[in-house]
């Protein structure tokens, strides 16, 4: 293993530089495959059989592995990254490596380091810009208080930029997505609408509150995972990202055998959002993530928006936790001592066929 480094370049950076975005034809947690052809391609593969220190693999789409350790120590470890949502280049690293680190905070962990990858346009993007995305990546691990101990680099079409994160957790306090119990209250930790804050930013169209509001959700890392997890009554935990809350609440169920009901109005959703939806400005995954789960889920609310805006992909977005009434007091607190004031119970789990219902 070795540390990033960046593919022989020009001697002079480009003479005029693309925007970042320009060059992807997704940005974000929206370049995911959709959930409905990803399940698709995996189901073509049995797994293999996994030995018994291996806690959380494949079988529930949960946001990290897990491997048991000890009995009081659990290695986390998960990779994200993705092509450039906003424009520039030090935000672009920062919120792609927030988001790859939201992953280990989820299953209720603590983050130790993190690699780099790094895919980029060597010719097209000069390495003044190239650095300053790396340096936001730094940042963010910087705030997480882990070092980026490596990495790996190659020559790319596209700009591609995140981290493979390795965190420890005790087992006992792993919070896997498939433990949901009947009776259990959801509670969604940060608001709704990055992707059609960034679709709004791609046209032209976001100005510069609310680009504010789009670096300020993206940049802040879910750190109440690890302390919602040593909560008794919090039993089931998972971020929501690229294929939106209805995509996310469905794995709750599907992991757990249950079915759930999401109050619309309940739904926190970021400033602006509302408005730039019913101006039609919402991405490609939110039809993608709405085709592949659309059987699944039941629309009875009467806000006309509702699709838009519970499919819209998410990059760094909330934790969503399912929690016993009892316990909901505590997480509301953990999460408002983290500055997670959005933080709100949006719906419930309940006995029957794992189906979402919106109301």
């Amino acid at each position: 293993m070795s540390a990033p480094t960046l593919p022989a370049s020009p001697s002079a950076a480009p003479a005029a530089e693309p925007r970042l975005t320009s060059l992807s034809h997704g940005g974000g947690c929206g370049c995911k495959i959709a959930p409905g052809l990803l399940s698709d391609i995996l189901r073509q593969h049995m797994p293999l059989v996994a030995p018994p220190q291996l806690m959380v693999g494949t079988e529930t789409s949960d946001d990290a592995a897990v491997w048991r350790l000890s009995d009081t120590q659990a290695l986390v470890a998960t990779t994200d990254f993705f092509m450039p949502i906003v424009d520039d280049p030090r935000d672009f690293g920062d919120i792609a490596a927030t988001n790859a680190i939201s992953d280990v905070y989820a299953m209720g962990a603590r983050p130790l380091l993190a690699l780099a990858l790094v895919g980029m346009p060597i010719g097209v993007l000069g390495p003044q810009t190239i650095g300053r995305i790396l340096r936001g990546g730094q940042e963010a691990c910087a705030r997480a208080g882990i070092p980026i101990a490596g990495g790996h680099s190659i020559d790319s079409v596209e700009p591609i930029y995140g981290l493979a994160v390795i965190g420890l957790g005790h087992p006992e306090r792993i919070r896997r997505n498939r433990d949901a119990r009947e009776g259990d209250l959801l509670v969604l930790g940060k608001g709704l609408g990055v992707g059609i804050l960034s679709a709004a930013l791609k046209k032209d169209r976001l100005d510069a509150a609310g680009y504010r509001t789009m670096l300020e959700a993206t940049t802040r890392l879910n750190t109440p995972g690890p302390l919602l997890a040593g909560i008794d009554g919090v039993h089931a935990m998972t971020d929501v990202t690229g294929f939106g809350l209805l995509g996310h609440a469905l794995e709750l169920c599907r992991g757990a055998a249950l079915g759930a009901t999401i109050r619309a109005d309940a739904v926190p959703l970021l400033p602006q959002v509302r408005e730039l939806a019913a101006a039609g400005l919402v991405t490609g995954a939110s039809g993608r993530n709405w085709n592949s789960y659309r059987d699944e889920v039941e629309l009875h609310c009467s806000d006309e928006l509702a699709q838009s805006l519970f499919t819209d992909p998410q990059t760094a977005g909330g934790l969503l936790v399912s929690c016993s009434a009892e316990a909901l007091p505590r997480v509301l607190d953990v999460f408002r001592t983290e500055g997670f004031a959005d933080a709100t119970p949006i719906g419930s789990m309940h006995a029957g066929a794992p189906r979402l219902s919106v109301v």
